[in-house]
């Protein structure tokens, strides 16, 4: 585990953080969950499985602190671990085709469905849903998963960008 990796994932959850703080929650008190683009910058950076599990259990921890939805801490958990070790599998599949712009969008697209799916689904189990699951599959996860691939992107190449300035070679 690189230290300056693990600075740049560290700030990446700490901007991920800022926006999830301000995203005010929707149907069922739920939130856009835009914490989950950040994350997935900080798995394309950090490739590790050590990283991995270190990111989800950060960015799992963050979102139970700040989320709107009753009893969604430990959903919330749950949800992060599944989904970075999911997005962790598919980077390995996807390491022999070139990383371009169409990868990462699709790779935060599938996420963020996996995301959404476990937590509701993680969520009825534990605690209940405030709504029907398809009602809240397609009203907030679909949305999130939407955005998440422009956000996504914008975070990748801003990231990128900064890497590149800084004359280290990581993306």
């Amino acid at each position: 585990m690189d230290l300056r990796k693990n600075i740049l994932t560290a700030l990446l959850i700490a901007m991920g953080y800022i926006l999830h703080q301000v995203i005010p929650g929707t149907i069922g008190s739920m939130k856009l969950d835009i914490m989950l683009s950040f994350i997935f910058v900080a798995l394309f950076i950090n490739r590790d499985f050590k990283s991995v599990i270190l990111t989800a259990l950060l960015g799992g921890a963050i979102t139970a602190l700040t989320t709107t939805f009753p009893g969604g801490q430990i959903p919330n958990i749950i949800d992060k671990l599944i989904t970075c070790i999911s997005v962790y599998l598919l980077l390995k599949v996807l390491d022999r085709f070139k990383f371009k712009q169409v990868t990462i969008g699709f790779v935060a697209f599938v996420g963020t469905i996996i995301s959404g799916s476990v937590f509701l689904y993680s969520a009825l189990l534990l605690v209940g849903l405030p709504a029907p699951f398809p009602v809240l599959f397609i009203g907030i996860v679909l949305p999130t998963a939407f955005a998440n691939i422009f956000v996504t992107l914008i975070a990748y190449n801003a990231a990128k960008t900064a890497i590149k300035a800084s004359g280290v070679k990581y993306i």
